[in-house]
Order: structure tokens, then C-alpha cells, then sequence
């Protein structure tokens, strides 16, 4: 963690700066704005900024939200002022800290700013095979290549990797090359010159200088545009990369690790990754298994989440039924592990009672069921294939005799009493429309669908899980089991095409 304190505090800065360094913290500390601006832009970086009250808050994070710099700012200042705690926040502060500093609460800052202590939660064997392979490469400075669905944990995994490593003392940083527009990327990664573009105000030093001595991790790195791809393979095999702007080389120790969730064969054997890139960064590849192939991981990492949100919302400690449980099992987890994140967050806060029963659980639909999967063998009727019957979306109380957790997965289900089968939600795309799916042994579940083609299959499918969510993007995005771009694009198209598309959600309409 590496803390960046802003302004005087009437000398309280060096208490806090003590208090963060006892917590495993790496402090330095700027009187002025434009000192933080500087130091954010310089090699050095910061996971988070605390900035006095009486500074122009407002002005500060407009310059980094300008500049592309993502980082929290936490507010601080003497005494409990609430104008004062108001108007930071407003002005887009995370979170305001009364000072002198309270040892505990800045603890707890640090540690919600770190959220997660990265580790990986696993008890199947699939996984923990995974995790020996990491052991052996980590302690080398090979490039990696960790594949695997989207939802895996592979930034997990590659974070894994760098505190085994060599390099654990020094910076890891992390670059989504598909959350980047390509004009922006370049810039991301290997920094700029002061005027080298509009908008470059001042010189910024790149990912690669920040990663100098630690580990860069190209996450989606699929998604990397292939004149862009040339100009890293030269970083990676010279050392050495180039500023926009610049004449002039910059040296460069870093150890690369790249994630993707699509197969970087079929992608240069399609034109759109270069083989040379490929074989560089492909010195050893770790693959990490689907929840598919590790259901033993299932009821332990359903716990862990059931935990960390019921403790974040105040709420007291909380258990699966055994029926939740089996439907858990039963899931196809086209999402994985982030799919079941989200859904014990949900069931969290469904949960009328310290158990959290099947009514609290709402999943995705069979559409989404990868082929080949487990859930394919469940009946179109039962309440795990139809996660949308009940009232709001929520999975209807099973039946008496629901069943009881086995090994294996539910072969028989009583239609769920008063609901109609299917999700209602996903309009002409539910499972309401299947007419009579399942009504023959192995016949295909598709009878309501033929005479539609597949483009308006998925727009009523994407549609209905937008308005299920209520507008919210990355909800829906997350279930759907695709990128947000990808999905803003579709709903670009759709709307061009007359389309009436569900508004952004309350969070993200600031964002639009």
C-alpha cells in the first residue's frame, strides 16, 4: 500500500504518516496540489490519496479524472467538521477522516482501500494443482500467460503470483487493456511528454516506469490493438520503452504477466494477435479452472462472500440452507466465481433471517448455460433452471422434499406452485416461450424459438436482464457474462436501431 498525504494538518501529518507505516503502509508526503499531481505522474504513484480539508478537493480530482489517473482520494482535517466533511465529498472524496488520526480508523481505511487481501479461497483439487504450478514459476522472472473464463480470478492469480515472486517488494501494477481506448493506451503504458498530444499537460511517466522493478500485469491483453502489439513486443525483448513525445529510450526492469479469457491460438491463427507476441509472453501459461471444473470450491467461497457482505452492510452473521446449497451445486456458473460473488451479495441483502434459503438466491438463466454443461441436464420447470420465477425475480420456496445436498446433481423437480415456468423478465426470450421444452426425453428446449433468428434472441435476452437489473450496466454485463463495452455496444445498436433501452441506473448515470 503506498499512501500519498497532501497539505500541513498542522502537524498532525506526522502522526497519520507514522500510524499508516505501522500498518505496513509506504508514506510520502507533498504540501501542495500540484506537488501530488507531480508525484502521481512520476514512476513512484500511489494506491491512495489523503488530502486536507482546506485544500481545493474539487479542483484535484477534476485534474486527475483529466489526466486518467484513477486513484481514491480520502479526505482530512481537523476536528469533526461536518460542512467541511459534507462539501469533500461532494466533491468526490471517498471517505472524510476527522483528525488527530484514530489508529483504528485509519486501519480500516487502508484496509477497505486494499479491500481484499487477494487471496484465493480453494479447496478442489483442480484448483490446488493450480496453485503448485503458480509456486514453481513464481519465484523466476518468466513471463506469464494465465488463461482462463471471464470471473476466474485471473488478476487474483496473478497477484498470487508476484507475492511469491522475487519482486514481491516492489510495486505490482495492473493495466485493463480493454477498459483503455486504443489512442489512450499507448499513452497508459508507456507514458507521454509534456504536449505530445492535447491533453497532455504535463510529462507522465507510463505503467511501465511504474512497474520498474516489480511486475506489470496486462490484463485482457487480447483486446490490445495489433499496432500496438509491435510496439510492446520491442519493449519486451529491448528493455526499453519510448514516451509519446519523446526521442529518447527509457530502461525498463519489469516482469510481464498477461491474462485472457479467449484462446490466443485461434486469435493469431485468426490474424488478430501477433505470433511473435504471443510465443514471448507464452513462457509459461497457468490455466485457471472454470467453477464447472472445481465444485468443491463451490460452498467455501459461497461462505466466504456470504461473510465479507454481511459484514459490510451491518448485518449479522449469516448461513446456507441446505436447499440453497444444492442449487449453488446445481448452477452452470457461466460467470464463475465473480457470477457467485454478486449472487451471495444479493442473497445478503434478500435474506429476511440469519439462513439464507433458495427465496434469497437469484441466479441466471438456462440461456446463458454454457453447452455441454450440468445445468443442460436440468428440467426447464425446476426452480434452479427458471431463477426468475417468483415475485421480483427471486427464486420461488422449493417444494417439500426439495431435496437434501448430494454428490451428484437433482434428477426430478415438482413445478414451483403458483409461478409460470420460466423468467418472465426476459419477455419473449424467457423460458415461458420454450412452448413445450423438456416434453420428450433429450429433445432440444428450443420449439418457442424456431422462426426467430439468434440477433433478436439476444437482444430480448440482454434487454431483459438490463431491466431486471434496473438499468445498471455492470450488473447486467456481470450476469450476461460479457464485457461492458461489449454490452454498451449492443445497446448502442439497439437503440439506433429504435429499440427502447432501459436507462442507467442511479450509480451509473453520472457516468453517461
Amino acid at each position: 500500500m503506498r499512501l500519498l498525504i497532501v497539505g500541513t494538518l498542522e502537524g498532525y501529518i506526522t502522526a497519520a504518516g507514522k500510524i499508516a507505516m505501522q500498518r505496513g503502509a509506504k508514506v510520502s508526503h507533498t504540501d501542495s496540489i500540484e506537488g501530488a499531481l507531480n508525484a502521481l505522474r512520476a514512476a513512484a504513484g500511489a494506491d491512495l490519496v489523503m488530502i486536507d480539508v482546506k485544500l481545493d478537493i474539487a479542483t484535484f480530482i477534476e485534474s486527475l479524472k483529466a489526466e486518467r489517473i484513477t486513484i481514491p482520494v480520502v479526505a482530512c482535517g481537523i476536528g469533526t467538521d461536518a460542512a467541511a466533511a459534507v462539501k469533500a465529498i461532494r466533491a468526490g472524496a471517498k471517505e472524510y477522516i476527522p483528525l488527530p488520526p484514530d489508529a483504528e480508523l485509519i486501519a480500516a481505511v487502508l484496509e477497505a482501500v486494499a479491500e481484499e487481501s487477494h487471496a484465493i479461497v480453494c479447496q478442489d483439487p483442480a484448483m490446488l494443482a493450480t496453485l503448485r504450478l503458480a509456486d514453481q514459476v513464481a519465484p523466476s522472472d518468466a513471463s506469464v500467460l494465465i488463461t482462463g473464463e471471464s470471473g476466474t480470478g485471473k488478476e487474483l492469480m496473478a497477484r498470487y503470483i508476484h507475492r511469491k515472486s522475487r519482486r514481491s517488494d516492489a510495486p505490482f501494477v495492473a493495466v485493463n487493456c480493454a477498459a483503455i481506448p486504443e489512442n489512450l493506451l499507448e499513452s497508459e503504458l508507456f507514458g507521454h511528454e509534456k504536449g505530445a498530444f492535447t491533453g497532455a499537460v504535463a510529462r507522465r511517466l507510463g505503467r511501465f516506469e511504474e512497474a520498474n522493478g516489480g511486475t506489470l500485469l496486462l490484463d485482457e491483453l487480447s483486446e490490445m490493438h495489433p499496432r500496438l502489439q509491435a510496439k510492446l513486443l520491442r519493449a519486451i525483448q529491448e528493455k526499453e520503452i519510448d514516451r509519446i513525445g519523446s526521442s529518447q529510450p527509457v530502461k525498463v526492469n519489469v516482469r510481464l504477466i498477461a491474462t485472457s479469457n479467449r484462446n490466443l491460438e485461434n486469435e493469431v491463427r485468426s490474424g488478430n494477435f501477433r505470433e511473435d507476441l504471443y510465443f514471448r509472453l507464452n513462457v509459461f501459461s497457468v490455466a485457471i479452472p472454470s467453477l464447472r471444473e472445481r465444485p468443491a470450491d463451490i460452498p467455501m467461497i459461497a461462505d466466504h462472500f456470504l461473510k465479507k457482505y454481511a459484514q459490510a452492510n451491518g448485518l449479522g452473521e449469516k448461513r446456507l440452507s441446505d436447499d440453497a446449497l444444492l442449487m449453488l451445486r446445481a448452477h452452470h456458473w457461466r460467470g464463475n466465481v465473480r457470477e457467485l460473488e454478486n449472487t451471495m451479495h444479493r442473497a445478503v441483502l434478500l435474506s429476511k433471517s440469519e439462513t439464507v434459503g433458495p427465496d434469497a438466491i437469484m441466479l441466471t438463466s438456462q440461456l446463458l448455460a454454457p453447452e455441454g454443461s450440468a445445468q443442460a441436464s436440468i428440467p426447464t420447470n425446476s426452480p434452479v433452471a427458471n431463477p426468475f420465477a417468483g415475485p421480483g425475480g427471486t427464486v420461488p420456496q422449493a417444494p417439500r422434499g426439495y431435496g437434501q445436498p448430494a454428490p451428484g446433481y437433482p434428477t426430478s423437480y415438482a413445478p414451483p406452485s403458483g409461478h409460470a415456468a420460466g423468467a418472465a423478465a426476459y419477455g419473449n426470450a424467457g423460458a415461458s416461450s420454450y412452448g413445450n421444452a423438456g416434453a420428450a426425453p433429450g429433445a432440444p428446449a428450443v420449439q418457442g424459438l424456431v422462426g426467430r433468428t439468434v440477433a433478436e434472441v439476444e437482444r430480448d435476452l440482454i434487454i431483459g436482464t438490463l431491466s431486471h437489473c434496473l438499468g445498471n450496466r455492470t450488473h447486467a454485463a456481470n450476469i450476461l457474462g460479457i464485457s461492458i463495452r461489449t454490452l454498451r455496444n449492443k445497446l448502442k445498436q439497439y437503440s439506433e436501431e429504435g429499440v427502447p433501452v432501459p436507462p442507467p441506473g442511479t450509480e451509473e448515470r453520472a457516468a453517461y
